[in-house]
């Protein structure tokens, strides 16, 4: 395909468009923090979400398997999911692509030439989305999980503290 190779060409633009519009589903406050800190000690959220698009588009543009996929999405849907987005709020960031993609490349789309293979990049998006879904749902299921052995832990440590045996419950 020569719209992948385009895609690929133009990796880094792509990644750091699709990174600010990302941004702009924040709090403005947060937005202009990510946006402007880009150490990645100071600014570890920023510098994950950005790996994260880049290893999202690489495994795009690369045809790469679902393993890959998914991990890649991971490095992002993680980020979303532990900061309570609702997964149409978490995910839509892979949405997104789509746009940035045709923004990106607007003057080499205008022809119509790539339309088959913008069809299809697209449709591996929708792909993409759909693999996202079970990303965020088994990092939110881990997340359940964590919360409650640290409730148990809690309610175990109370009852010790009050000479109770927790194997008679």
């Amino acid at each position: 395909m020569k719209l992948l190779k385009l895609l690929s060409e133009r990796k880094a633009s792509l990644t750091d468009r699709w990174l600010h519009r990302l941004f702009e589903s924040y709090s403005p406050t947060t937005a202009i923090f990510l946006k402007k800190e880009t150490n990645r000690f100071d600014n570890p959220m920023g510098h994950q979400l950005s790996q994260g698009l880049g290893r999202i588009l690489e495994t795009l543009v690369q045809e790469t398997d679902r393993d890959q996929v998914m991990a890649a999405l991971d490095e992002v849907i993680r980020v979303r999911a532990l900061q309570n987005f609702s997964p149409s709020q978490a995910l839509a960031f892979l949405f997104l692509l789509k746009n940035v993609i045709r923004e990106e490349l607007a003057k080499d789309l205008k022809g119509g030439q790539f339309d088959p293979e913008l069809q299809e990049v697209e449709s591996r998006i929708d792909g993409m989305a759909l693999l996202g879904f079970e990303v965020y749902t088994q990092r939110r299921e881990k997340l359940c999980e964590i919360r409650v052995t640290e409730i148990k832990k809690r309610v175990s440590g109370f009852l010790r503290s009050k000479g109770m045996d927790i194997n008679s419950f």
